[in-house]
């Protein structure tokens, strides 16, 4: 017989019986995770009267790393970061606008072998970084961008200026942290630091909440509300509340290593470069082409540019291998470079990529041994499966591997004849040069006439910043770098803008150098109002400006394809007047008269060493030159 009883529907318990098991539920649960609380605040002293801050962290940080600037606009969320850093002897610099911050760190990480820093307020101030950012990555450079954030407790809260920035920067960056807790910022920030320059080089982004920067009190005042609900409700929020900062500022102050991390350099194997020798031993036409990974660290410029001259192999060089072998080397092979790569019977493509500057690797023959030595894996055979198969593909560092090649090949040396061949090809470009250089332009200054005459004025330590399209592209035929790290340009991105940030960078890591920017005009309006910034910080540099009223790399093309000049015409703008509205020097050439451009050349270079930013507004006409240049 069924039991009446369980078959009988459970009685419903009573609101109040519901009432008070929540109640003890809750107090019994508040009762414990308070004195966890209590017992994790003992055990990692949270110092409530403390009047540190994460802001000191970080400096510490950055100072162990022999971080000697931190570019920045200022903004609320950083400024504890920003004091910390000055009080600490890390120079900080503020720009007018945040992509220039990141440009200036960049160029500073591109000439120092180091981590260059940049520090940008939430939100808005992140997202004007992210060109900057995108072209460090694209030219493996090792910049640490720091930004703000709101308080962890408001993220997703509608605070001011939260938006979600790790996932804005995480397919920029090779490292993104976001430290959620004061003790976390020391061992994140040497973790990114290390990953910004091992391996294949390129930037990293740390968040710091507006909270981990503060002082407790500072955060408590804004955490804690002065009006706490009564009740059981009010102690579960005040709870809460305080156990949040509990493990905010939790271990905040105790001892932490800040030093440099051991980095990851991939070297070559030897057995691969030794058939890499073997390769080179039996060429008849051997040539190297190198870019800008050839200049990291470890390798000292010094010592690859002997490797190079032992090696005494004629070379191409990219990037910021420019100006490794000095001006008019005899190995340095400056024009045609597609021609001699047809002839050669082995190329050696060291830190240079088959992308677009060499063709995707059409130009290369098929006839060619080809030997790829690149830190990053995807470089080093980018289109390889379509155009060019390599005969070696070494994933290492540039300079060590050519260290080791030299050493296997023992002073091999090859005939003469190939050498000879390739310089007679530049000799007979370099005359087509002064051709171009005595044409008339219908109005103002020659533009190839003014370079030749920048080459010749243009000082044994002058360090080049470029930036530009069709004036910049010119000179990059006839203005030569005078030594290694001494040629700055935007990379393989062609990001237009970066001129007024890498000038920064580099008179400040150089400041022995003479800095020398060339400027289209075009280009020349993204930097104009940071001569506010060189002024204010006394930053002297030299600015030639190519002012010839257009985007003429653009119009090159679009006019003959297309039929319209449509937006790319500018005007034979006053630049030089505009600086000095900023309290820069301004200068002009204009006319005809050609031989006024050494004297006012002469003049630039006075004021600028008596210490003033100098803009010299250069009207030029157009040439036939880069005709047929296609610039898609």
């Amino acid at each position: 017989m069924e039991n009446p009883a369980a078959a009988a529907p459970a009685a419903d318990p009573s609101p109040v019986f519901l009432l008070l098991s929540f109640g003890t539920l809750v107090a019994a649960l508040l009762g414990a995770a308070h004195r966890l609380g209590l017992l994790y605040r003992l055990m990692h002293k949270v110092d409530k009267a403390s009047i540190r801050h994460g802001g000191e962290s970080v400096a510490a940080v950055l100072r162990a790393h022999g971080v000697r600037f931190v570019f920045t606009l200022v903004g609320g969320h950083i400024s504890p970061l920003l004091v910390a850093s000055e009080k600490l002897g890390i120079r900080v610099v503020d720009t007018r606008h945040e992509v220039t911050a990141v440009f200036a760190a960049d160029a500073v990480a591109r000439l120092t072998g180091t981590v260059g820093v940049a520090a940008v307020t939430a939100g808005p101030g992140l997202t004007n970084t992210v060109t900057a950012v995108k072209n460090a990555q694209v030219a493996q450079s090792p910049v640490l961008l720091l930004g703000g954030a709101a308080s962890t407790l408001l993220q997703k809260r509608g605070a001011l200026q939260a938006i979600d920035q790790m996932s804005l920067f995480q397919p920029l960056c090779k490292f993104c942290a976001s430290v959620r807790r004061v003790r976390d910022i020391v061992p994140t920030l040497r973790a990114a630091i290390a990953a910004a320059q091992s391996g294949t080089p390129g930037p990293v982004f740390v968040e710091l909440p507006l909270d981990v920067l503060y002082p407790y009190y500072m955060v408590q005042k804004e955490t804690i509300p002065a009006q706490v609900p009564k009740g059981l409700m009010g102690r579960v929020v005040l709870w809460y509340l305080e156990n949040c900062l509990a493990n905010l500022f939790a271990g905040a102050w105790e001892p932490q290593p800040e030093g440099p991390l051991p980095l990851h350099i991939p070297l070559a194997p030897s057995q691969q470069v030794q058939r890499c020798v073997e390769i080179v031993s039996r060429a008849k036409k051997p040539l190297l082409v190198m870019g800008s990974q050839a200049l990291l660290p470890p390798t000292p410029a010094a010592r690859l540019r002997a490797a190079v001259e032992t090696l005494g192999v004629p070379c191409f060089l990219g990037g910021m291998a420019r100006g490794l072998l000095g001006k008019n080397h005899p190995l340095h092979i400056r024009q045609n470079r597609g021609a001699a790569l047809k002839k050669a019977d082995v190329v050696i493509l060291a830190g240079a990529v088959c992308d677009f500057r060499l063709s995707y690797g059409r130009i290369l023959s098929r006839r060619s041994r080809i030997i790829v030595v690149n830190r990053n894996r995807a470089d080093m055979l980018l289109n390889s499966d379509i155009f060019w198969k390599p005969q070696e593909a070494v994933q290492g560092d540039i300079g060590s591997f050519m260290l080791k090649l030299v050493e296997g090949l023992q002073g091999q040396t090859w005939a003469p004849d190939w050498l000879e061949e390739l310089r007679e090809a530049d000799r007979h470009k370099e005359q087509t040069f002064r051709e171009k250089a005595a044409m008339s332009v219908g109005q103002h200054l020659n533009p190839v006439r003014v370079l030749q005459a920048v080459e010749e004025a243009l000082p044994d330590n002058a360090l080049l910043v470029v930036d530009g399209g069709d004036f910049v592209a010119t000179a990059a035929y006839l203005v030569q770098p005078r030594g290694p790290l001494r040629w700055l340009d935007p990379g393989a991105f062609g990001t237009l803008g970066v001129g007024a940030g890498f000038a920064l960078g580099a008179k400040l890591s150089q400041p022995d150098t003479e800095v020398w920017c060339l400027f289209g005009d075009g280009a020349f309006g993204y930097s104009l109002m940071e001569f506010d910034t060189f002024v204010r910080h006394k930053i002297p540099v030299m600015a030639l400006v190519g002012n010839d009223a257009g985007w003429t790399q653009i119009s090159r093309e679009q006019v003959p394809r297309l039929g319209s000049n449509v937006a790319c015409g500018l005007a034979y703008t006053d630049y030089h007047k505009a600086v000095m509205g900023l309290g820069a020097r301004g200068l002009l050439l204009s006319g005809k008269s050609e031989d006024q451009v050494a004297e006012v050349l002469r003049e630039g270079q006075r004021q600028c060493r008596d210490g003033h930013p100098v803009v010299v507004n250069i009207l030029i006409g157009r040439t036939d030159l880069r005709d047929g240049s296609i610039s898609l």
